[in-house]
């Protein structure tokens, strides 16, 4: 079997849990990992015994096929754009960009260089999501009436997720770090987004990320959907994701549980047999289940409006 050869630049939390995933997968392989700090570089090396690079560079003249880039946002459009220009496909972390002007520069760049690209969406991939869809599609639900999402986190950054930019205004915030797999699901199921009012809550301090967002408006279907979320709220973190229904009302709880409710009958939880393709899989196929650039990009104009 012939594996996809990726070069791994970022090797933080995230960049760490896709080189975990790349090395349990049987699709691909982690052919080079760079990043700009050493330390956490050759602990990479030493806990997966996978090879690393001196430089981008040497990563880039690297025996690979795809590049993943799980750097901060700002940095996204110069590494792609160069990945593109040595014909190398890339797999980028969400937000696409920082920014609108540089997530268009991406797509445009991937285009012109006939690369393909896919973004880090998890929720494509996970067979309860997946499952999720397929009630929603075939009407088990009867018409939506309403879909809502909302997210409470008690602190930002979370614990675990400490770094220099995650919680600056021109970078980070859970906007752009959660908002993205929603909002993408919900472009996915039901067509373009109109955002028609929103509030965005932001501190004192003007280099800080948002604390606070609502928003509502309408699918291309007509669905009148709400967006809600806070940071420095006293109860432990939740996310819900609701599509209500005549029939019945799904609730995908924390990313991986799902919960049907039916008038008259208790919540109960969502069992699935289904088994789906692994991200790397569908990026050997270049499945339509990838979202590509042309998508992130779409997500990339929902959150700077969702920010503005």
């Amino acid at each position: 079997m012939v594996l996809i050869a990726i070069g791994i630049i970022g090797a933080g939390i995230v960049g760490e849990r896709i080189i975990k995933q790349i090395l349990q997968d049987d699709a691909a392989q982690v052919e080079a990992v760079y990043d700009t700090d050493r330390n956490r570089l050759n602990y990479i090396k030493e806990q997966y015994d996978v090879a690393v690079t001196n430089s981008l560079d040497e990563l880039f003249q690297a025996d690979i096929d795809w590049v993943y880039i799980g750097t901060p946002p700002n940095s996204h459009a110069e590494l792609a754009e160069t990945a593109a220009r040595r014909g190398l496909h890339v797999l980028c972390e969400k937000p696409l960009a920082h920014d609108e002007q540089a997530a268009q520069a991406m797509a445009e760049s991937a285009t012109n260089n006939r690369i393909h690209t896919a973004m880090h969406f998890p929720l494509m991939y996970s067979p309860i999501v997946r499952d999720m869809a397929v009630r929603i599609k075939s009407g088990d639900i009867g018409k939506v009436r309403r879909i809502e999402l909302h997210t409470v986190f008690p602190e930002w950054p979370r614990a675990w997720q400490q770094n220099p930019w995650i919680a600056t205004r021109d970078q980070g915030g859970f906007v752009r770090e959660v908002f993205p797999h929603y909002l993408q699901l919900m472009h996915r199921l039901f067509g373009t987004l109109e955002i028609a009012a929103h509030q965005v809550d932001f501190p004192e301090d003007t280099e800080k990320c948002e604390t606070g967002v609502i928003a509502y408006g309408k699918t291309q279907q007509g669905s009148p959907f709400l967006l809600s979320g806070m940071s420095g709220a006293g109860q432990n973190e939740l996310l819900q994701f609701k599509v209500y229904g005549e029939e019945g009302v799904l609730t995908l709880e924390n990313w991986s549980r799902l919960y049907l409710e039916e008038r008259g009958k208790t919540r109960v939880e969502v069992q699935t047999e289904k088994t789906v393709h692994s991200l790397f899989d569908e990026m050997k196929e270049q499945s339509t289940f990838l979202v590509g650039f042309d998508e992130g990009l779409v997500v990339q104009r929902y959150i700077d409006q969702l920010l503005q």
